[in-house]
């Protein structure tokens, strides 16, 4: 097996448990086993722990904004709606069998006040999220200040959606983004 895809395998595996279990119970021991590859070759290209889940967090991310991306290009020319597919996408990512929260939000709480690299790490993800959210905004003739409430309202549903298992915490995300969204463009006509 190369270092690639060995790599590639107890990142598989890493990202499958961390979210089904969580980043803190999950030892190197039972990662090592569930990627099937010995303790030396995992701790070989991963000297910590921290070092898995950042690198999960890193294909998360890169996961994340294609599929984001793929959302908003499939949603048309129309830059309203372009911007309100961020609630569709979620919509559908809420419905999930195995949908358990944001991988970022839970590792956030369970070792982001500990750890300053998982703490950028996520801050990282979710500044990339409100800066794409500011560009559909400005697309969409939207202010960017509108933008950041946006980004709070899908941050929210992604919260809601994981805590209450609600998958129309999106709708109702998307519902109040209408009335923002409107709202400002009538406030601001110029922009649109």
């Amino acid at each position: 097996m190369t270092e690639t895809d060995a790599r590639e395998q107890i990142l598989t595996a890493a990202e499958d448990l961390y979210y089904r279990k969580g980043y803190a119970v999950v030892g190197m021991d039972e990662l090592r086993t569930a990627a099937g590859v010995s303790l030396r070759r995992l701790y070989a290209l991963f000297p910590s722990k921290i070092d898995v889940i950042a690198a999960v967090l890193q294909r998360r991310h890169e996961e994340w904004e294609a599929a984001l991306e793929a959302a908003v290009t499939a949603a048309g020319d129309s830059p309203r709606d372009r911007l309100l597919a961020v609630y569709a996408h979620l919509e559908r990512w809420f419905c999930d069998d195995d949908f358990r929260g944001c991988a970022f939000i839970n590792a956030f709480g369970e070792l982001g006040g500990n750890d300053p690299e998982i703490a950028r790490v996520v801050r990282e993800h979710k500044a990339a999220f409100q800066e794409r959210m500011a560009v559909l905004a400005d697309e969409a003739g939207v202010p960017r200040e509108i933008a950041f409430q946006l980004s709070i309202l899908a941050e929210g549903a992604q919260t809601t959606a994981a805590i209450a298992a609600a998958p129309h915490a999106a709708r109702h995300a998307r519902a109040a983004a209408e009335i923002l969204i409107d709202a400002s463009l009538a406030t601001h006509p110029s922009r649109a």
